[in-house]
């Protein structure tokens, strides 16, 4: 008998057939990319390919219910096309875009040099942005560029040298790699097809099927009166686009609790990153007009003069969602090598979930999906083949569940 709130030890495919046909509101998960990371076993078993697999998420979700899978840029299309044809509907792509990532590019110059047994001599040592040289041992990211570094550089104090090409073809080639840097994965956002005529139908029958877009808003001080304004009871009585708008006497703007949620997610470094390609830009995107006797206010006048319209400024990232990962989150122990920020995931888990509806995770790892249910109220289900992940993911439960008025958890 499966019970809410809890991790089971336990392979996922087994695991699911023990839970009841549509009873599950929504699967947000982190399945295996299947690229062998950092030589895994469970990250290269084609779990992510199983149609099976889908199939089974696809029995147990509510009709309406969200599926919310990440994937690597490298496979996703392929972990994608198993879940479409286990049944889904493929709804849309997220994109998290994030700008911590390690370039894993094999330096053809270096392998080059390698191969003619040629010793590469050092002209430098690699340094940290302050000025500190970067010791090998904390270049733990980039197994390539860590094992290459040790063969060329350990004299060096351990710390990474830079070498010249010590052979012509290596001189060619030098500035060649093989990767680019990781800076995104995407997220499947697809749906259980209604069972309803009518997504109003199934909402109301099922409680899925539409996305919490009120509470994924984006915060903002920018005018997004989206053409809207009310008068003094509250009441939508006009659009501003419409030649009405000279009539108005009272009245003020009905703004929205935030920017429209959008299918791209960045983090704090990847904003600031985008802010610096696109710099800080000034529009004209609102215009202003005047009532009689009173100060410009956001709209359209009938008859638009030069200086009414009002400049917007800001940097490109002021439009999207900034998820920020702490460095705490992990917790003392967890060496699990995928670990997602919990504010990432729990704005996936709002974005799907309704208020007191089951979230399913079926590769749980170290329990950041379960994290962000309990911090949202929402229930959750895990399955976590591996005891250690499991283990892991129990004691961040519980530390999770210490500073929340919650107390349904009990790992027996």
């Amino acid at each position: 008998m499966i019970e809410l709130n809890k991790i089971y030890n336990e392979d996922c495919l087994e695991g699911m057939k023990l839970l009841d046909d549509n009873s599950i509101d929504n699967i947000v998960t982190d399945p295996p990319y299947e690229l062998g990371f950092m030589g895994k076993k469970w990250d290269n078993t084609g779990i992510a390919y199983n149609i099976e697999l889908w199939k089974e998420c696809l029995r147990i979700l509510k009709p309406g219910g969200h599926l919310l899978a990440f994937g690597g840029t490298r496979t996703y299309h392929r972990m994608a096309c198993a879940i479409e044809d286990a049944g889904f509907e493929i709804r849309d792509q997220m994109q998290w875009i994030y700008g911590s990532g390690f370039p894993k590019s094999h330096d053809i110059s270096k392998a080059i040099d390698k191969q003619a047994g040629a010793e590469r001599e050092v002209v430098g040592t690699y340094q940290h942005p302050d000025g500190k040289p970067r010791n090998i041992d904390n270049h733990k990211a980039n197994k390539d560029a860590r094992i290459a570094d040790q063969e060329w550089g350990m004299k060096q104090s351990g710390f990474q040298p830079i070498t010249a090409p010590a052979t012509p073809e290596a001189q060619q080639w030098e500035g060649w790699g093989t990767a680019l840097k990781p800076a995104n994965e995407p997220i499947v956002v697809a749906r259980k097809p209604l069972s309803e005529k009518t997504i109003a139908e199934n909402v109301l029958k099922w409680g899925t099927g539409g996305l919490n877009i009120d509470g994924c808003r984006i915060p903002t001080e920018d005018n997004l009166n989206g053409g809207r304004y009310s008068d003094n009871k509250g009441e939508i009585t006009c659009n501003v686009y419409t030649p009405t708008i000279n009539k108005r006497s009272k009245g003020d703007y009905n703004q929205p609790a935030g920017r429209f949620p959008a299918n791209i997610i960045l983090d704090e470094e990847a904003g600031k990153m985008l802010d610096e390609q696109s710099g800080v830009t000034t529009n004209t995107r609102h215009m202003s007009y005047k009532r009689s006797g009173g100060e410009f206010i956001d709209g359209i006048p009938s008859q638009p003069e030069k200086g009414w319209f009002k400049q917007e400024t800001g940097g490109a990232s002021r439009f999207f969602y900034c998820a920020k990962a702490s460095k705490k989150e992990r917790g003392e122990g967890n060496n699990h090598p995928t670990v997602k920020p919990v504010s990432l995931i729990k704005y996936l888990v709002t974005l799907v979930t309704p208020p007191d509806g089951v979230c399913l995770d079926p590769f749980t790892g170290s329990g950041t999906t379960a994290i962000a249910c309990i911090n949202t109220n929402r229930n959750f289900i895990g399955f976590e083949i591996d005891k250690q992940y499991c283990d892991i993911a129990n004691e961040r439960i519980r530390k999770a569940l210490a500073d929340s008025t919650r107390k349904d958890y009990d790992d027996d």
